[in-house]
């Protein structure tokens, strides 16, 4: 029986659509708390069932739905951002504290993974215990890159600007230790995959905050629905190259 391949395949399509995802769960999941005022409980509720509704379609699914993949990924950063905003604002514990406490999780989640499946494999995932772990990791890393990048901006007082080019300076790096180091590849995939989720929440604070704040004012609708669609047309650019590329293996 053919083995069945999950998720999306680490491509600078994939770096994109990553980037663009995490802005449209800062976007929405301020859309929510701020914008309907909703408050960071029922907020963090209501991104959490839809996070676990389409979390239980893409694991029931036998093959790789990229539409279902990327709403998962786009599920945790907004479920991420609710999580740091309620460690901070409604627990007091502090971007600080709750940085450490969700680099704590993060690091637990893959001890934890790669005790039991004894690798720790981004692309190809075949193995149903894998993808869960898989998916567990990715949203304790977004919801920590939510809370490292609101710490640049709140505790390190940077314009949003400044945190987006601190993050932007890790990728870059991390993207030159990829090509030019021996440093293992899945660390440096779980780091550039920290360190998008701040880059995506700056970029989308920037264009929500308020110009005097150093925003551009466009508010949490307008920039969730550019964010979607520029989401949306990379994801069927990339959808119709990979289906390209099959046609022409065939």
């Amino acid at each position: 029986m053919e083995k069945i391949n999950k998720v999306a395949a680490i491509t600078v399509s994939f770096w994109l659509m990553k980037i663009l995802a995490t802005t449209l769960g800062e976007t929405s999941g301020d859309f929510f708390s701020m914008t309907l005022n909703l408050g960071y409980i029922v907020s963090l509720a209501i991104t959490t069932l839809f996070f676990l509704f389409v979390l239980t379609i893409q694991l029931k699914s036998k093959k790789f739905h990229p539409v279902i993949y990327w709403a998962v990924i786009v599920g945790t950063t907004t479920v991420g951002t609710e999580i740091s905003d309620l460690m901070d604002r409604t627990l007091g514990l502090g971007y600080l504290k709750g940085s450490l406490i969700l680099f704590s999780l993060l690091s637990i989640s893959l001890a934890v993974w790669y005790y039991k499946k004894k690798n720790l494999e981004v692309y190809p995932i075949y193995d149903k215990g894998n993808e869960v772990f898989y998916w567990i990791t990715v949203l304790f890393s977004n919801s920590l890159g939510t809370a490292f990048g609101d710490f640049l901006s709140d505790n390190m007082g940077l314009t949003y600007v400044g945190g987006a080019l601190v993050c932007a300076a890790i990728i870059i790096l991390v993207i030159l230790l990829h090509y030019f180091s021996r440093i293992n590849q899945i660390v440096l995939f779980w780091i550039a995959f920290v360190f998008t989720r701040p880059f995506g929440a700056t970029f989308g604070d920037l264009l929500t905050k308020p110009i005097i704040k150093g925003g551009l004012n466009l508010g949490t609708v307008h920039a969730s629905i550019v964010t979607g669609l520029l989401l949306g047309m990379i994801l069927i650019y990339s959808t119709w190259s990979l289906n390209n590329k099959k046609e022409e293996e065939l």
